[in-house]
């Protein structure tokens, strides 16, 4: 142990021996450094000692600020991974909804649902008809309003996006992520479409990624002017108008072309809400959502301040309910009978009517005025009337008191009793078989079977002519004439003047017994105003399509004659008389002479007038639909009341024309005693209805003894070879 220890003290000196020797220089020179580094690190912190309190915070801001960056970096890192795969998740999900749609080489635009447009003779559309409510046009037919109101509205940068907006859908949702709800959508109006051509109105994922394909695709395939023209055609306006002519017509009786700013404004205002904000239901919401529209438009710089003070002050709108005008009653019949003409209706048609629409305003304006003043004091809660010329071209048709209220047509599918007002027939009857207006009858109680036909005030007069026996529509004289000719002959006349509907042949029908229609029955007065010819009730002219081809015509080039013109002018003759001294008294017309019959059925359940003059056949009816009675209602009161009312404006300014009453009566072959000089209606007749005489296409008399042209309300004419010139046209002035 005692050397161990010698031995390392030994070694050690030498250890430091010679590391002196060696790093002498090396020693000296770090004890140097040390001194100096002390010294240096004394000087620092006195320094740091004196500094302000400020400037030692510096390291502080500097890591706050390293801290922000590397945050921001770090967010800015996450953000575009998670763009990265949310774009990769969208695009996935676009593959997989769009791999389930049909592929794109077979996409179309639907065809639109077919129109059927009616128009009056003289052009006037009275009624749409078909799934959209109006017809389609095209962008420069409409007012230049519409589409600016609905571009201001709805898609302010339609016409610089490509389909999709997304400068439009991010400010979207700011303003809804702002509100805390929905208060404005993104989408376009080519999406728009694209969802009403093709798509449900379902709000999933897999509709929207389609609706964007679809929008695409759109633009891509159109331009913007073919899509906006397609959805302003298309879109929902609310009342079952779709389109802009559908709606300006529903809510403005006018075509898309006439509306102006205002109007505009509060269409485009629709397209929010159609239901809710239309000015049939909610005028007021209707009218301030105008408003944000036309503020739009002026942010837009679309209109002037001007304008907008002008639309401002304009009268607002009130929509009157859903299709209330009469000729609505027209415009169904029109959809009745048009497939049996063209068949299946598969592209836009255009139906030219007979009607004339001031005519049928006439018309409804006396039925209204009639029941508004005495429906309800004499139980009267219906009517109709029909009004047809010499070819049976139906003029005016009106089915009933409010069409908003009830579609039933009581001019065309109601069979009721016609009362007195069938007796003309019988007497045509009697008069074909060789009776004459002089021949006599007595005018006592008859029993026929177990039936006793009795006279309305209960009087029996004794012996009187037929003409007497008309004029006061006795009952027991009809009821003998269809005993002597026989109930069968008077149903074959029946229907040789144009009844179609079931008729027994029993003796009370010569009191009305048998149901007919009021079209039916007008039109079976119509021979005997035109000579004797066939005149069967028709509301069609033509159907075209939109382009002008023709489908159907009506001729009635040749309408056959089914009573003999002596026969025809017999019963003018005593038809006069009703008006002039009889049952008819209150339907006489100011300057122009007029025939006709009233009709009362049983309880005063019906009451009718019939009359004519040389231009228009029109019958008019009033009652119950469930047939309680009127309060003493007879046809020579309402209704005839009401015939002269629309006659005398339909007949205004129009030169008068007299009736076929033809030359000399046929010798009494049956019955009593006469001659033509002792009939006391002969010189009446002559007197008020000179032989009228027909015109032919340019307007010149002719010989021929069909009723003159209608004069009222003809049609202007046609371009030369547009459309073949008819007997129709020719007699209403075409």
């Amino acid at each position: 142990m005692a050397r161990k220890k010698t031995t390392r003290s030994r070694i050690e000196p030498s250890f430091e021996g010679s590391r002196s020797k060696g790093n002498s220089r090396t020693i000296a020179d770090e004890r140097v450094a040390g001194k100096t580094a002390a010294k240096s690190a004394k000087s620092t912190t006195a320094r740091r000692r004196k500094k302000p309190q400020s400037k030692a915070r510096k390291p502080k801001a500097r890591t706050s600020r390293g801290r922000i960056g590397r945050a921001v970096r770090s967010m800015a890192y996450w953000c575009c991974v998670l763009g990265i795969w949310g774009g990769i998740a969208i695009a996935g999900i676009v593959i997989f909804y769009g791999a389930r749609m049909p592929s794109a080489a077979t996409w179309s635009i639907p065809d639109r649902p077919p129109n059927v447009k009616i128009v009056s003779v003289n052009g006037e559309t009275m009624a749409n008809r078909g799934a959209t409510g109006g017809e389609a046009l095209l962008l420069g037919d409409m007012s230049p309003y519409i589409p600016e109101a609905v571009i201001a509205i709805e898609d302010r940068r339609f016409y610089s996006h490509f389909g999709v907006d997304p400068i439009g859908l991010a400010r979207a949702m700011v303003s809804n992520v702002m509100a805390g709800r929905m208060v404005q959508g993104g989408s376009t109006l080519t999406q728009q479409l694209a969802k009403n051509l093709f798509l449900s109105p379902d709000r999933t994922i897999e509709r929207k990624v389609q609706e964007v394909l679809l929008s695409l695709w759109l633009e891509h395939r159109f331009t913007k002017d073919q899509i906006l023209e397609m959805y302003l055609n298309r879109v929902f306006f609310g009342s079952g108008a779709y389109g802009v002519e559908a709606a300006s017509r529903r809510y403005f009786r006018k075509p898309a072309r006439d509306v102006s700013l205002a109007e505009a404004a509060l269409l485009a205002g629709l397209l929010k809400a159609p239901s809710r904000l239309s000015p049939a239901r909610n005028p007021k919401a209707a009218e301030a959502r105008a408003q944000v529209v036309l503020a739009a438009m002026r942010e837009q710089g679309v209109v002037s301040d001007s304008e907008i003070a002008t639309a401002l002050t304009s009268p607002q709108v009130r929509a009157k309910s859903y299709w209330t005008g009469s000729e609505n009653y027209v415009a169904d019949l029109v959809m009745e009978r048009l497939p049996a003409l063209v068949g299946k209706i598969s592209e836009d048609l255009v139906v030219d009517t007979t009607i004339d629409f001031q005519l049928q305003r006439e018309a409804e304006k006396a039925l209204r005025a009639t029941l508004e003043k005495n429906g309800a004091k004499l139980n009267v809660s219906q009517g109709a009337l029909v009004s047809i010329d010499g070819t049976g071209a139906v003029r005016a048709l009106i089915g009933g008191r409010e069409y908003a209220t009830s579609q039933f047509d009581r001019a065309t599918d109601a069979l009721r009793q016609p009362g007195s007002a069938f007796k003309p027939i019988v007497y045509a009857t009697a008069l074909e078989q060789g009776r004459t207006p002089l021949s006599v009858r007595n005018d006592a109680p008859v029993k026929i079977g177990k039936w006793t036909p009795e006279n309305y005030d209960g009087k029996y007069r004794g012996k009187v002519t037929l003409s007497d026996a008309l004029a006061y529509s006795l009952n027991t004289v009809a009821a003998q004439l269809v005993m002597e000719v026989g109930p069968k002959a008077v149903v074959q006349t029946a229907r040789r003047l144009g009844i179609e509907a079931p008729m027994k042949a029993n003796a009370s029908i010569a009191l009305g017994t048998s149901e007919v229609t009021l079209l039916e029955l007008t039109g079976a007065y119509a021979p005997f105003m035109n000579g004797g010819y066939k005149a069967t009730p028709h509301v069609i002219r033509r159907v075209s399509t939109h382009d002008g081809k023709v489908l159907y015509e009506n001729t009635y080039d040749n309408p056959p004659r089914v009573i003999d013109p002596g026969v025809a002018a017999m019963m003018n003759r005593m038809l006069v008389r009703v008006v002039e001294e009889g049952t008819g008294r209150r339907a006489r017309l100011d300057g122009w002479p007029a025939a006709g019959k009233t009709g009362t059925t049983q309880s005063y359940r019906d009451a009718l007038f019939v009359g004519y003059t040389a231009n228009l056949a029109t019958g008019v009816w009033f009652g119950n639909d469930d047939g309680k009675p009127m309060k003493n209602v007879t046809g020579g009161g309402l209704p005839a009341e009401t015939w002269k009312q629309f006659m005398q404006a339909a007949h205004h300014g129009v030169p008068p024309a007299g009736l076929p009453v033809g030359g000399s009566m046929p010798p009494v072959a049956i019955g009593g005693p006469g001659s033509d000089d002792a009939d006391p209606v002969a010189g009446l007749v002559r007197e008020l209805a000179p032989v009228p005489v027909s015109r032919d296409a340019t307007g010149a008399t002719n010989g021929n003894s069909l009723a003159p042209p209608a004069d009222i309300g003809a049609a202007p004419p046609q371009p030369a070879g547009s459309k073949r010139t008819t007997l129709l046209d020719i007699l209403m002035g075409n």
